[in-house]
């Protein structure tokens, strides 16, 4: 069996203000950097095989004291960056709100896309890409992937074998979590949803 620990950034001083996206220059908090120490001293438990993140400042941050702790290189995958938010990259959630498109977006997330930006099913059909190519190099040893909330909302659609990619809302992936998907030939099981140091 393979496990695929699908663990999203720690915290950031704009995570709840500013639909960040993929600009750059968002890097962790005290807090987050905090939710990262906790990270590698929690994954370091696992036999991991590989380490890999996404390319934005804030993942690489995070993933780096894990990769460090485990005495493994850290792996750069652009199949687990930020969704392209195109247009909206850059703007307060108080500004969004009154946006049409984005409240179709978050509700309707199957069909919405963001002005300019990737489509929430491009989005899942990378990300598990990913997984499952990670999974076959990776045979019988634990993959740490640190991304962010919707890239691994969108991976768990496809492995909770959920009816559409409107579910993403139905589960929480918050800052400095854990979710884990254990695979094996012809199967997977989703073993934990969003776990993260007590507050």
């Amino acid at each position: 069996m393979t496990a695929v620990f699908l663990v999203r950034h720690a915290a950031h001083a704009r995570v709840n203000t500013t639909l960040c996206g993929r600009m750059s220059g968002v890097g962790l908090s005290e807090e987050g950097r905090r939710q990262a120490e906790w990270l590698a001293e929690r994954l370091a438990r696992e036999p991991i095989g590989a380490v890999f993140a996404s390319p934005r400042e804030r993942a690489v941050e995070t993933a780096s004291p894990i990769a460090e702790r485990l005495g493994l290189p850290l792996q750069i995958s652009d199949c687990l960056d930020e969704i392209d938010f195109g247009e909206w990259t850059g703007r307060s959630f108080d500004e969004l709100a009154a946006d049409p498109g984005w409240r179709a977006w978050n509700v309707e997330r199957a069909a919405a896309r963001p002005p300019g930006g990737e489509p929430f099913a491009a989005v899942q059909e990378r990300v598990t890409r990913f997984v499952e190519g990670a999974c076959r190099a990776y045979r019988d040893k634990g993959i740490v992937a640190v991304s962010h909330g919707d890239v691994i909302r969108a991976a768990l659609c496809r492995y909770l074998n959920c009816c559409s990619l409107d579910d993403y809302r139905l589960f929480e992936v918050g800052p400095g979590s854990i979710s884990t998907v254990v695979f094996w030939p012809g199967g997977w099981r989703v073993l934990t949803l969003n776990e993260a140091v007590a507050a």
